[in-house]
C-alpha cells in the first residue's frame, strides 16, 4: 500500500493529452461504383463513416434478430426490424402496432409493387443507400412507396430523379397521372408543360390512349389546357406583330425628321448642300421612306384617297404632327397644318390617333430605348 500511495503523486503529475478537435471524420476509401446516398454519389466528407452505413446495410441483408416479416408479391418475404421501420415511417409504426404474429415476430404486407422494389425501399429506410441501377429501375415504385408510407426525404429524391432526364414522350402521361396521385405538384407541372409542348407526338402514344379510356375527365382537362395554351400563343404572336409595326412607325418618324431637317444621301431640304462623300445613313427606314417622299412629290393624284402611296404619306405626316411639340420650328412639311386640323377632327378619330401614339411610345419604351431620340425635340 505504501508503494502504491507513493506512486500516485507521480501519476497525477503527468499532463493529460490534448483532445482532438470535434469535426466530422472523412469517409473511408470504400466507395462502391454507382452507390447512391440522398440521390448523389458518395464523395468528400460525411458525418457518418462509410463503415457505419455498411453496418446498417449488413444488418438489413443478414436480418440479425429481425422481428418483422414483410410479405410481398409472388410469395416473397423480407426480414426487418420494427424499431427501424417505426422510426423511419409513422405509417409503418401504426401497421406494426396492429400487426399479429407468432411469438415476437410480427408480419405486415406490401403488395402491388415488385418484390425487388420493396427490398430497395426497405434498404433505403436502413442506410439511405441504393445502387444507381436500382434507383433507375424502381424510381416510380419508390415514389409510390415513399408517398404511401410518408417518407418525405425519399419522395423528394425520387421526384428529383424523375425531373432530370427520366421523362420521355412514352412515359410522361403515366408519370403525370402518378404525380397527381402522389401529390407532387412540381413534377405534375413539368409533365403538364411537356404534354402541351409535344402534344402531337404524345397524343399517339399508348399511355395517352390508356388515359383517354380510363380517365376521360383528365383527358378532357388536358384538352382544355391545350386550347388555352394555343389561344395564349396566338395572343402573344399578335402582340409581337403589333409591337413590330409600332416600332417600324417610330423608326419612320425618326427617318422623316432626319430627311426633312438634315437630309439623307440625295434627298433633303432645299437649302441642303449634298457632298459626294457623305457618310452612310444610320436610319434603317430612310431608304423606304425616301421612295415614298419622292413619289409623293411627283404624284399627280396626291389628294388623300387618290393614291395608296400618297395616302400612306399623308398618314405619316399626320402621325408626326401628333408626336411633334414644336410645330413652329419643325421642318417637316405640313406639320403645323395637321396640328390645326386635329382640332376639327371628330372625337372618334381623335381617340384612335391617341391610342396609336400611346402604343408607339409604349413599344419603344419596352424595347429599352427612350421615348424620343435626338431627332425629336419633345418636352417631358
Amino acid at each position: 500500500m505504501e508503494n502504491i500511495s507513493e506512486e500516485l503523486p507521480l501519476v497525477a503529475k503527468k499532463e493529460a493529452p490534448v483532445p482532438p478537435p470535434l469535426r466530422c471524420p472523412p469517409t473511408t476509401s470504400y466507395h462502391q461504383k454507382g452507390l447512391f446516398v440522398n440521390a448523389s454519389t458518395l464523395r468528400g466528407y460525411s458525418c457518418v463513416r462509410t463503415a457505419t452505413r455498411d453496418l446498417w446495410d449488413q444488418l438489413f441483408e443478414e436480418g440479425y434478430r429481425a422481428d418483422v416479416t414483410i410479405s410481398t408479391d409472388n410469395g416473397g418475404s423480407i426480414y426487418a426490424h420494427a424499431s427501424v421501420l417505426g422510426m423511419a415511417s409513422q405509417v409503418m409504426k401504426g401497421m406494426l402496432k396492429q400487426a399479429k404474429g407468432r411469438g415476437q415476430r410480427r408480419s405486415i404486407s406490401i403488395h402491388g409493387v415488385p418484390h425487388d422494389a420493396v427490398r430497395v425501399f426497405i434498404r433505403l429506410l436502413y442506410s439511405s443507400c441504393c445502387e444507381k441501377e436500382e434507383m433507375e429501375d424502381y424510381v416510380l415504385h419508390l415514389l409510390v412507396l415513399s408517398h404511401v408510407f410518408v417518407v418525405p426525404a425519399l419522395k423528394q429524391i425520387c421526384i428529383q430523379q424523375l425531373e432530370h432526364g427520366f421523362l420521355t414522350s412514352e412515359n410522361v402521361v403515366d408519370i403525370f397521372q402518378l404525380a397527381l396521385l402522389c401529390d407532387a405538384p412540381r413534377l405534375s407541372h413539368i409533365c403538364h408543360r411537356m404534354i402541351l409542348k409535344n402534344f402531337q407526338e404524345i397524343s399517339i402514344t399508348e399511355g395517352w390512349k390508356v388515359m383517354k379510356k380510363c380517365h376521360p375527365a383528365l383527358e378532357k382537362a388536358l384538352m382544355v389546357s391545350l386550347a388555352d395554351e394555343e389561344n395564349m400563343q396566338r395572343e402573344r404572336t399578335r402582340r409581337s406583330n403589333e409591337r413590330k409595326i409600332y416600332l417600324q412607325l417610330y423608326e419612320a418618324m425618326e427617318a422623316l425628321v432626319h430627311i426633312c431637317r438634315d437630309g439623307c444621301q440625295t434627298i433633303g431640304p432645299h437649302d441642303k448642300a449634298f457632298r459626294d462623300n457623305q457618310a452612310p445613313c444610320n436610319y434603317s427606314a430612310c431608304k423606304g421612306l425616301e421612295m415614298i417622299v419622292r413619289h409623293f412629290a411627283s404624284c399627280k393624284l396626291r389628294v388623300p384617297g387618290g393614291c395608296i402611296h400618297c395616302k400612306r404619306m399623308w398618314q405619316l405626316l399626320e402621325l408626326h404632327s401628333r408626336l411633334c411639340v414644336d410645330s413652329e420650328a419643325c421642318r417637316v412639311p405640313l406639320c403645323r397644318n395637321f396640328k390645326e386640323r386635329t382640332k376639327k377632327q371628330s372625337k372618334k378619330d381623335e381617340i384612335k390617333w391617341r391610342i396609336l401614339v400611346k402604343n408607339i411610345l409604349k413599344t419603344k419604351s419596352i424595347g429599352g430605348s427612350p421615348f424620343f431620340s435626338s431627332a425629336f425635340c419633345m418636352s417631358p
